[in-house]
């Protein structure tokens, strides 16, 4: 729970299911979180080896976010939590 347990945690790791994604695409996929909790979340996650950072060298700068297999392990976890989600949404 220390590597998921915070609120924007598991919407990130979730939408990086999906395939890798620029860094803007991702926080635009998550409403309400702010630039800097995003960027702090996702730097935890990097420290906790649950996503990997790849910074392209170009003008304007491209960050991509994706899975590392660490993260990808918790898949099961994630659908299983969404699942619940809309479930219990619908009641």
């Amino acid at each position: 729970m220390n590597l998921i347990g915070t609120k924007w945690k598991p919407l990130i790791l979730f939408h990086l299911l999906e395939g890798d994604l620029r860094s803007g695409i991702l926080q635009k996929k998550i409403p309400g979180i702010s630039n800097k909790m995003f960027t702090q979340t996702v730097r935890d996650l990097e420290k906790d080896g649950l996503i990997s950072r790849k910074i392209f060298p170009v003008v304007p700068p491209k960050v991509e976010y994706s899975l590392t297999n660490r993260g990808e392990s918790l898949e099961g976890i994630l659908r299983s939590l969404d699942k619940w989600g809309s479930e219990d949404y619908q009641n």
